[in-house]
């Protein structure tokens, strides 16, 4: 860390206020060597957490600088590996929550523009998401990356929350990768049960609904590849050794391995038929959700009043 970025953020660490002008300052020191060193990711976090007077400008500066640390810059580029999980983790929960939207967003896209990420980081943004909607309480904030006021509501689930919700189970990152998981079907389960009678977005009908049915009948076709398989694959697109003779000779002779294969299947609609079909099991689980409250409500009625469409047209 330069001297001056010492100097910098001593004096907004004072100051508790991060103004448009020390943004743009803040960039012009963190990016003068083309990128993000820990040092620099840690005083960034900090002057987050000891500023709570920020500008606008500042949430989306510090979701995309931390971002660049974090997704991009490891090996391979995409992959977020468990320290630096941790790392985000440890500095997010110095006070028990995520309480500024800076942090908040930063989770959520981090989730969005990964390849992959330890199941345990996107399980905490679950979490602090599900305890912010039960609450009430935590970020909030008028305009910017955030849809609809921005303010969460404890009793209800308005857009910004069902937008919080969307992205962080939809995000290709995480458990699953496009397709909803059984923790995740469970929380929006215990999200719609703590929240039966309050006015809600009138989005959330159709996320709960739609994100139920994904656990339930969605198909997978394409799956990326693993850390190690994507580090194989840098690594021999970086060999200059490389013959082209050799590589095509290699496709015909079928000795390509996960160094230069992508693993898609192009046979999938068999597949997709049978993943359409809820199986005895998830209709046990789909049964006891329901049961919970000895009661079908609403929303568990149009669920299953969707799932039968869909299986007619399977």
């Amino acid at each position: 860390m330069t001297t001056s970025l010492a100097a910098l953020a001593a004096d907004l660490t004072q100051r508790a206020e991060i103004g448009a002008e020390d943004v743009l300052a803040l960039r012009r020191l963190v990016w003068q060597d083309g990128g993000v060193n820990v040092e620099e990711a840690d005083v960034l976090m900090a002057l987050n957490s000891a500023c709570p007077a920020r500008a606008t400008e500042w949430v989306d500066y510090f979701v995309e600088v931390m971002c660049d640390h974090v997704v991009h810059q490891q090996k391979p580029a995409g992959y977020v590996d468990d320290a630096k999980a941790q790392w985000l983790m440890k500095w997010i929960d110095r006070d028990g929550k995520v309480d500024t939207v800076a942090e908040l967003e930063l989770l959520v896209r981090v989730l969005e523009m990964a390849n992959a990420v330890p199941q345990a980081l996107k399980t905490y943004a679950l979490k602090q998401i599900e305890a912010a909607i039960l609450t009430g309480e935590g970020v909030t904030r008028k305009t910017g990356l955030l849809v609809g006021n921005g303010v969460l509501d404890k009793g209800a689930i308005n857009d910004t929350e069902v937008e919080l919700l969307r992205r962080v189970i939809y995000a290709q990152a995480g458990d699953g990768n496009y397709i909803v998981s059984r923790d995740e079907a469970e929380l929006l389960f215990r999200l719609k049960d703590a929240n039966l009678n309050a006015g809600h977005s009138a989005q959330w009908p159709d996320l709960f609904v739609k994100a139920i049915a994904n656990h339930l009948m969605a198909h997978a076709a394409y799956q990326p590849l693993t850390r190690d398989e994507q580090s194989n694959l840098d690594a021999y697109t970086a060999d200059t050794s490389v013959s082209v003779l050799r590589f095509v000779s290699r496709i015909f002779t079928g000795k390509v391995d996960a160094r230069v294969s992508y693993r898609n299947s192009w046979d999938d609609e068999a597949a997709a038929k049978v993943d359409a079909e809820v199986t005895a099991g998830e209709t046990d689980w789909l049964t006891g959700r329901i049961n919970v409250d000895g009661a079908q409500d609403v929303l568990e009625t149009q669920l299953l009043n969707f799932i039968r469409r869909e299986q007619l047209r399977a």
